[in-house]
């Protein structure tokens, strides 16, 4: 995994510090799965992605869709275990913490910004 943060694109400042990016196969199909709740500002960035399960998770997570600009398409707040949840437009899914897309601010239209740390 890749290791970084995300910006808002216009104002740069971070929205969330902490970021793993996916980089294979097996890393997005896991997902959280195994994993302790993130805190609010940790997240896991799944890319490429338009849908998301939470069977066997332990815990509600929020899910923001992201399109190839990195704009937010769509918000999906507190998703409980054993649903899913996905978008069309969407090509990659940011896993927060539940509380974590508010705790960032986020909106849809928002357009972020991926760095990565080197």
């Amino acid at each position: 995994m890749i290791q970084g943060v995300l910006l808002d694109d216009l104002s740069e400042s971070v929205v969330v510090g902490h970021v793993r990016r996916t980089t294979s196969v097996f890393e997005r199909m896991r997902g959280l799965l195994g994993h302790a709740p993130l805190t609010l500002d940790h997240g896991l960035w799944i890319a490429p992605c338009n849908s998301v399960h939470t069977a066997f998770m332990r815990y509600p997570i929020d899910l923001v869709f992201l399109d190839r600009a990195l704009t937010i398409v769509h918000i999906e707040v507190a998703l409980p275990a054993w649903r899913s949840a996905w978008r069309v437009r969407a090509r990659s899914t940011l896993e927060l913490a539940a509380g974590g897309a508010a705790a960032a601010e986020l909106v849809v239209g928002q357009r972020l910004r991926w760095h990565a740390h080197t």
